[in-house]
């Protein structure tokens, strides 16, 4: 039985008993903008951030009949979800059923939840493991992304993830953001909350933004009233580059680690729903990617060669030359062990195994000197200051295991078609990076915004990174990327039916 605490409460009970019981906040926050004498604009429905979830919601918002308008406070469209090097996990997808592979919406969940350590938001939870394969249908036949390849990512039971073209968030992007200019749904960006308006009986009518907005000064652009008949979508992503907020979640997380995200992950608009009451959920789970090279800035590219690497080669501790985590266990776990040892760990796979790592990802590993090839193991050892001896043995024990198709050591997936590492090898260094905040907003299964007083905020709905509660402690590779464009599109389909 999963311990009962304020976390796993507020995370597994507050979306499934709020979104039953239909509860109204009884009165504005006395920090919201007044309501203003005369609006600037007015639309049904206005959608704040322009990645997977905020397109989604305003693609969903617009096909059921709502005058939508897209928000973004950056110089460029896509936020986080532009730089995603992943894929959707769905399944049931078509990529899975020509592989031969068996899935369902139960076994993600039961993954997510597993992961989460059961402090998941259960019902949300369902929401997106029950929503992801319709989610892959309309992304691939609705809005035309395409999808090359099916990838693995540590933590799931099966390979789950539609990886979009060339592993590239872009590329997912970019049709979401032609289909808006199909339907008529506008794009402004340098436009950032500021407040939301709420009225005297505590429905949020609108926002308060700054109109030609330069990050990151605070005061510039001007002040525009923007009304919104029927609601505001919150889908601004996380605050992973916001060390102060991050390190008062988290003390751990200092200024000494980077980030992966884009430079304005700052939390901002989900601050703007905190200051009208707006509750929040386990944001002090903050999940680090333990495939970030210390070798390149940002996200970089050997995630992409790492995550397609895990059940091929191995991670080692080139202080011992030994291997000392499960190469395709979640992020926590492999972060964790990988800050334990105190330095940068290395991951090393032979040529023969590298055949799921795309071709561009080498290339551009090898161009910015992230990702390394060597002629033998030896070069490899001399290269990072590794014992050859203890790597070598090392080695010798994962050819084993790979050849039992048993891990005795670490219990890691070890796939099908792995073959013994030898001859020439690729590596790279690896150390964490702030990469996804679990936590945020509380919603329920309708993506409504709950309040500090446990009822729903009329006229607010929130998806994606800015919420919390539906990934628990751990967030799985690619289901974030479910996550955005499921909720996305339950908040843009509820916020266009409510009347206005």
């Amino acid at each position: 039985m999963t311990k009962l605490n304020r976390r796993s409460f507020l995370g597994a009970s507050i979306g499934g008993a709020l979104g039953a019981s239909g509860l109204i906040a009884g009165e504005a926050c006395a920090r919201s903008t007044p309501v203003p004498a005369k609006w600037d604009r007015t639309v049904d429905v206005l959608v704040v951030g322009s990645g997977f979830s905020g397109l989604s919601a305003a693609i969903e918002a617009r096909t059921n009949g709502a005058e939508v308008l897209c928000i973004e406070k950056m110089a460029v469209i896509g936020g986080n979800s532009v730089l995603s090097a992943g894929g959707l996990a769905s399944p049931g997808n078509d990529l899975q059923v020509a592989a031969g592979i068996k899935d369902s919406p139960e076994l993600l969940l039961a993954d997510m939840l597993k992961s989460g350590g059961h402090l998941n938001n259960v019902e949300c939870a369902k929401v997106v493991a029950y929503g992801a394969l319709d989610a892959y249908r309309w992304a691939k036949d609705f809005l035309g992304v395409k999808f090359d390849r099916l990838g693995y990512q540590g933590g799931h039971s099966v390979a789950r993830s539609a990886c979009y073209m060339n592993g590239n968030g872009a590329n997912m992007i970019g049709p979401m953001t032609k289909k808006c200019r199909e339907i008529g749904v506008p794009i402004e960006t340098r436009t950032r909350l500021a407040n939301l308006v709420v009225d005297d009986k505590g429905a949020v009518i609108g926002a308060e933004v700054q109109k030609g907005y330069a990050f990151p000064k605070e005061n510039s652009g001007k002040k525009v009233m923007i009304r919104a008949r029927k609601a505001v979508i919150i889908c601004s992503g996380g605050f992973s580059q916001n060390v102060k907020l991050r390190m008062l979640h988290d003390p751990r997380l200092g200024p000494q680690l980077d980030s992966t995200n884009q430079p304005g992950a700052t939390g901002d608009a989900m601050q703007a729903a905190q200051r009208i009451g707006a509750a929040d959920v386990q944001m002090d789970w903050i999940q680090l990617g333990p495939w970030t090279s210390p070798d390149e800035k940002g996200f970089g590219v050997c995630p992409k060669f790492v995550e397609s690497s895990v059940g091929y080669g191995l991670m080692v501790d080139p202080k011992t030359g030994r291997r000392f985590v499960n190469e395709t266990g979640n992020r926590k776990v492999r972060s964790d062990a990988i800050l334990l040892t105190g330095h940068p760990a290395v991951l090393l796979v032979s040529e023969a195994n590298i055949k799921h790592v795309p071709p561009s990802t080498i290339e551009a590993g090898l161009k910015n000197g992230a990702i390394r090839k060597f002629a033998d193991l030896g070069s490899l050892a001399a290269a990072y200051g590794i014992d050859a001896g203890a790597l070598g043995k090392s080695v010798a024990r994962w050819n084993e295991a790979i050849a039992a198709r048993k891990d005795p050591d670490y219990a890691a997936k070890i796939f099908d078609d792995t073959v013994p590492n030898e001859g020439t090898f690729y590596a790279c260094r690896l150390w964490p990076r702030v990469h996804y905040c679990m936590g945020g907003l509380a919603i329920n299964t309708k993506a409504e915004v709950i309040s500090t007083d446990l009822a729903v905020i009329p006229g607010l709905y929130a998806a994606g990174e800015a919420t919390g509660g539906v990934h628990g402690m751990v967030r799985l590779g690619t289901v974030s990327i479910a996550d955005c464009l499921v909720f996305g599109r339950v908040a843009g389909r509820n916020a266009a039916r409510r009347a206005a």
